[in-house]
């Protein structure tokens, strides 16, 4: 059976590939910011020791961070909620959303820890 590039993003196919890489992006999400804390704390650095503005931005990237880990996370559980095609645009979403706010929030946090050294 041939797959065309349609049958590519057909809601089933979609969603098993959703569950899939959304396993391997929660774990890569985790432990990049694993790695990223431990060498920061490991330093001694530690939030506290931002500017109260700075603080304020780091603190709200971390939430925004952790957000996104959960929303990803979320894409990768294998439950399928009603049916397959509301599955398919939900974990869409999540995982885009997921992804956006990943990139937004750690971007933020570095951007606080670089302009606070």
């Amino acid at each position: 059976m041939s797959t065309t590039e349609s049958d590519l993003m057909a809601p089933e196919i979609n969603v098993q590939r959703i569950m899939t890489t959304g396993t391997v992006w929660f774990a890569a999400a985790v432990g990049s910011v694993a790695v990223t804390m431990g060498l920061l704390l490991s330093s001694g650095w530690r939030p506290t020791t931002l500017p109260e503005g700075l603080q304020a931005l780091w603190w709200l990237s971390a939430l925004t961070v952790g957000l996104s880990i959960g929303l990803i996370g979320w894409s990768g559980c294998p439950i399928l909620e009603l049916s397959v095609p509301v599955a398919d645009r939900n974990k869409t979403r999540t995982m885009q959303l997921g992804t956006l706010l990943f990139i937004v929030g750690g971007a933020g946090a570095l951007l606080a820890v670089m302009l606070g050294a």
